[in-house]
């Protein structure tokens, strides 16, 4: 059952620049994906028309049973809600605890009180700091922080996970803490999208790999390699 059907689909920013261009791929449900290239390929752009951060300027695009294409800015939040989004730099709210971080994102669509405290300590018991509740951000690593934020991502039980270079800011044992993470977060159902730099990752956990070039979909592999030398 494909979770996401892009076909066509091109992106544009002003009349000179094409971030995409004519990209059709499917992502089934319960997937781990890789997304690669170079810098500047567009894979950010990629990534960012799946949440509508950035919307498609040509072709059909569907993640769920929302059509990206056809959006009115009132359903984008409802899109947001069946996607968890986990950024290289945390974006953690400084003056709240690790329990308060990932709570907040309940908190934010109406949860109820004792609902958020049992899904907040399983998922912090999923990324291993459950002992850490009431820890604040800058008493944690940037291991610790990128689990927190992957916990806040999750807690809503989203379809979709999406990491944007998640191990970027990391040393490689600690990327591969997160990466087991991942596949913990993959294996219990969650479809994951990662885009990365990442080449000992790709080549070490095998995964579907997708790879973007010049706005281009260029290689489309089960299990895949990295295949750049940046």
């Amino acid at each position: 059952m494909a979770l996401i059907e892009m076909s066509g689909v091109s992106k544009k920013f002003h009349r000179s620049t094409t971030a995409l261009r004519d990209i059709s791929v499917s992502v089934d449900q319960g997937e781990f994906v890789y997304i690669v290239g170079p810098s500047g390929a567009g894979k950010s752009s990629f990534i960012k028309l799946l949440y509508c951060e950035e919307k498609i300027s040509s072709g059909s695009l569907h993640v769920g049973e929302f059509n990206l294409a056809k959006m009115k800015k009132r359903q984008v939040p409802m899109l947001r809600r069946s996607i968890g989004v986990v950024f290289q730099d945390y974006k953690l709210l400084p003056k709240k605890t690790v329990f308060e971080n990932v709570a907040f994102a309940m908190e934010v669509i109406g949860e109820k009180r004792r609902n958020i405290k049992k899904r907040v300590e399983e998922v912090l018991d999923l990324v291993g700091l459950k002992h850490k509740a009431r820890s604040f951000p800058n008493q944690l690593s940037g291991g610790e922080q990128q689990r927190v934020a992957i916990a806040r991502a999750i807690v809503n039980n989203p379809k979709l996970l999406i990491a944007d270079e998640p191990t970027g800011n990391l040393d490689p044992e600690i990327s591969m803490e997160i990466m087991q993470v991942l596949e913990r977060i993959n294996l219990q159902g969650t479809t994951v999208l990662m885009a990365t730099h990442n080449s000992q990752i790709v080549n070490t956990l095998r995964h579907r790999v997708i790879a973007i070039e010049d706005g281009r979909l260029v290689r489309d592999e089960e299990e895949g390699e990295y295949g750049y030398n940046d």
